[in-house]
């Protein structure tokens, strides 16, 4: 199997659980303002993880996002937030292949 497919496959899954997950509503107090925010449940808890991996709590996380939003929706703000945390988890990713594959062939010349 190739890695195209492989990565067709696995887009697919996740396609086919995003399209499963409804939005749950909830209500949150940022910078003393009670909001409400739509979000699949795939967004909340990738929302929970991103903030223990950074150490703080949900509703920090959620402030910094909103502080930082221009004129969308702080759902979509929030949609943007974690498609640029993933990418740049990728990037990191790709990089530290790089590294590592150029590593290993200086390795190899030495030997």
């Amino acid at each position: 199997m190739s890695k195209i497919s492989l990565l067709d496959d696995e887009v697919s899954l996740v396609l086919a659980h995003a399209m499963k997950s409804q939005a749950v509503k909830r209500s949150v107090v940022i910078a003393g303002r009670k909001k409400s925010i739509s979000l699949e449940d795939a967004v909340w808890e990738s929302l929970t993880e991103i903030a223990k991996y950074r150490g703080m709590t949900l509703f920090s996380l959620l402030a910094t996002i909103d502080s930082k939003r221009k004129k969308a929706s702080l759902s979509s703000a929030i949609r943007l937030f974690l498609l640029n945390f993933y990418r740049e988890q990728l990037d990191i990713q790709r990089k530290n292949k790089a590294l590592d594959a150029a590593f290993h062939s200086s390795i190899g010349r030495l030997h």
